[in-house]
C-alpha cells in the first residue's frame, strides 16, 4: 500500500470509505479467520513470562522458527512469527495470539489451531513454560506483568490511564478468542454488522471465562467484558450509529476519523500522536510530523486503534468473547460462520435482536458481564436467546455442508456451546464451582487444571 507523501492530494473522505468497501468479495471467495489469545506462564511458580531471558518470551518465538515461522522484526527486535498467512504477535501483556490465515472451513481452522497449539507446547516444555487460556489474568496484579518491546504499546500504555480506568487492565491481563468474516456488498456489511453487534453480549455470556482476579472471585463471570465499559469510551462499545438508518461504509469512516490518534508508524518507528485528530493529520497541520500528509497505510493503522465490539476493517471482526480451552477456540468462528455465511441463518439472527432498542443493548452490555446467561433483555433470557442463536448457527453450517474427512459437518463444533445454552452455566461458574469445591479456594489449581 502507497504512502501519500505531503506533495501529493491529501486524503479525501471518499479514499477513506474505499478502503472499508474494497473488503467486499464474492461469496465463492468468503473465508474465516480465526484469532485467540492466550496467558503463558512458569510451569514451576505461575509466574508471567517475562520478554528477556533463557526461558521467557524470546526464547518462545526464536524455538518456534524450527516450525518454518520466520521473525516479524521491529529494528533489532523479533515482536512476532509468520508463515503462509498466519501471524503469531504479542498483547502488551506477553499474551500469545494466534491471528490465523483466511481458511475455508472450520475444519481447516481447527487444523491451524491444533497444530498452533502443538507446536507452541512443544517449545514451551522445554522453556519450563506453560499456556492457559482465561479472558483475564487469575492471579497476578498489573505491576507484576511484563510489557512487551513494541513501540505502539509504549504510546497506549501512556495515554489509557487519561481516558478510562482499566485501559490498562485491558492491555495487559485480558485474552480474547475472535472472528473475522467478510461481507459480499455495502448492504450485505450493514445486515451482518448489525445483527452481530447487537447479538455479541449473547456471545459474551456462552464464553464468560474469567470470575478470578488477583487469586479471587472478581464479581464477574466475564472481568474480560467489563474492562471494556472503562476503557476508553472514544474507541469502544456498541455504536448506536450502526442500527441509524442510512449507516453505511462512510458513517463507519467518519466515526473512523473522530477517534483520537495514537501514533503513525515511520519505519520501524512510532511517533507518539496521542490525542490528535486525523483530520488535522490530512491536512499536514501535525506539529510532530512537520508538512507531512497522512497516507492510506497510516489510516489502515489507525483503524487498528478502534476497538468497539464487532470492528469493520475489509472484513467484520467479531470481538466479544473470553479466551477458554481449545474447543471453544474452534467454536468461536464457528458460531459466526453459522449466521454469516447462510441467508437464512443471517435472516433469522436478526429476528432474535431487531425489535432491541439501544436501551436493550446498553442494559445487555451492562448486565452480561456480571450475570451471564442469567441476565434479561427485552422480555427474554439471555439463556433462551443463546439457544435460540446457537441453533440457528447450527443449522447454518448444516446448510453449508462443509464436510471433513469423516463426512461430519462444521456444526460439530457447537457441540460444547449448546450444552452450556442448555444448562445455562457458563464456563465462569464451572470454574467457580472447582474453586469452591475441588479447588478448596486455591485458584492456582486452573494452571493445572485448564493449561493446554
Amino acid at each position: 500500500m502507497a504512502e501519500t507523501t505531503s506533495q501529493e492530494r491529501p486524503l479525501t473522505l471518499d479514499d477513506l470509505t474505499a478502503y472499508f468497501a474494497s473488503g467486499s468479495k464474492p461469496v465463492d471467495q468468503f473465508r474465516v479467520g480465526a484469532e485467540h489469545e492466550k496467558f503463558g506462564f512458569r510451569l514451576k511458580t505461575h509466574d508471567p513470562v517475562p520478554y528477556e531471558g533463557e526461558a521467557g518470551v524470546h526464547a518462545l518465538l526464536t524455538g518456534l522458527q524450527r516450525f518454518g515461522w520466520k521473525p516479524v522484526m521491529e529494528g533489532p527486535t523479533i515482536i512476532g512469527l509468520e508463515r503462509r498467512g498466519a501471524n503469531v504477535s504479542l498483547e502488551p501483556g506477553g499474551q500469545f495470539e494466534l491471528s490465523g490465515a483466511p481458511l475455508e472451513t472450520m475444519h481447516d481452522i481447527c487444523e491451524e489451531t491444533g497444530q498452533h497449539l502443538d507446536e507452541v507446547k512443544t517449545v514451551a516444555d522445554e522453556l519450563g513454560l506453560g499456556f492457559v487460556g482465561l479472558g483475564f489474568s487469575p492471579l497476578w496484579r498489573r505491576d507484576q506483568v511484563p510489557v512487551m518491546p513494541k513501540g505502539r504499546y509504549v504510546i497506549m500504555r501512556n495515554y489509557m490511564p487519561k481516558v478510562g480506568g482499566l485501559g490498562l487492565d485491558m492491555m495487559l491481563r485480558t485474552c480474547t478468542v475472535q472472528a473475522n468474516l467478510d461481507f459480499s456488498s455495502e448492504a450485505d456489511m450493514v445486515a451482518k454488522f448489525r445483527m452481530s453487534l447487537a447479538l455479541q453480549p449473547i456471545a459474551t455470556a456462552l464464553f464468560a471465562n474469567s470470575p478470578f482476579t488477583e487469586g479471587k472471585p472478581n464479581g464477574f463471570l466475564s472481568a474480560r467484558a467489563n474492562v471494556w465499559t472503562d476503557t476508553d469510551p472514544d474507541r469502544t462499545g456498541l455504536l448506536d450509529f450502526v442500527f441509524e438508518d442510512g449507516f453505511d461504509f462512510e458513517r463507519y469512516a467518519r466515526y473512523a476519523l473522530d477517534v483520537p490518534m495514537y501514533f503513525a508508524k515511520r519505519g520501524d518507528k512510532y511517533i507518539d500522536l496521542a490525542g490528535r485528530r486525523f483530520g488535522d493529520f490530512i491536512d499536514g497541520k501535525i506539529p510532530e510530523l512537520p508538512g507531512e500528509r497522512a497516507s492510506l497505510k497510516d489510516w489502515v493503522d489507525h483503524t487498528t486503534t478502534l476497538f468497539p465490539e464487532v470492528r469493520l476493517k475489509t472484513y467484520l471482526e467479531m470481538r466479544g468473547a473470553d479466551a477458554g480451552p481449545w474447543s471453544r477456540l474452534c467454536a468461536l468462528p464457528a458460531l459466526w460462520a453459522g449466521v454469516f455465511y447462510d441467508d437464512a441463518a443471517l435472516a433469522a439472527a436478526w429476528d432474535l435482536c431487531k425489535g432491541w432498542t439501544a436501551e436493550d443493548r446498553a442494559g445487555l452490555r451492562r448486565d452480561v458481564p456480571k450475570l451471564g446467561l442469567k441476565a434479561q433483555v427485552a422480555g427474554r433470557s439471555v439463556q433462551d436467546v443463546a439457544k435460540d442463536f446457537v441453533a440457528i448457527a447450527k443449522h447454518g453450517l448444516k446448510r453449508r455442508n462443509r464436510l471433513n474427512g469423516g463426512f461430519l459437518d462444521e456444526s460439530i463444533y457447537l457441540g460444547e456451546l449448546e450444552e452450556i445454552a442448555d444448562s445455562g452455566i457458563t464456563p465462569a461458574e464451572r470454574l467457580l464451582a472447582l474453586y469452591q469445591g475441588p479447588w478448596k479456594g486455591d485458584v492456582t489449581r486452573v494452571f493445572e487444571d485448564c493449561a493446554y
